[in-house]
């Protein structure tokens, strides 16, 4: 069975693929967002800001599916189900570390008085595919 520490999908997660996360909204049905992920030090982890639909989902609702797909061949991809937990511990400075992954620079987007969350995913099922 595919594992968070195996060669692919660590691949996969340490290079600048997008991520798509997914969540239960209230009335049962599924929310899809993009967003960016990392895994440092055996941790995987997303963030958003306060107040976003997926976030508040999560916060209601632990369970995440999380998709990431290589930028380069969409047919290379993990999937991975599991329970996430949010804080806002350090959540800024992660997504100034996220930022430059992705974008090579501190996040230029927070808007005056923004709250941003982290939330780290642990993993209960890992799927790997590369054709």
């Amino acid at each position: 069975m595919t594992d968070i520490n195996d060669e692919g999908v660590r691949e996969l997660l340490a290079a600048p693929n997008h991520a798509v996360v997914s969540t239960v909204n209230p009335d049962g049905s599924i929310l899809s967002t993009v967003v960016w992920v990392d895994f440092v030090e055996g941790v995987l982890a997303v963030n958003s800001a306060v107040g976003r639909q997926w976030p508040t989902n999560l916060d209601r609702d632990p369970r995440i599916t999380l998709l990431v797909i290589d930028r380069q061949d969409p047919y290379h991809f993990a999937e991975v189900r599991g329970l996430a937990k949010g804080t806002d511990e350090g959540a800024l400075e992660h997504i100034h570390a996220l930022a430059h992954k992705y974008i090579g620079r501190d996040y230029p987007y927070l808007s005056d008085g923004e709250r941003r969350r982290k939330y780290v995913i642990e993993p209960q099922r890992v799927r790997y595919v590369k054709q």
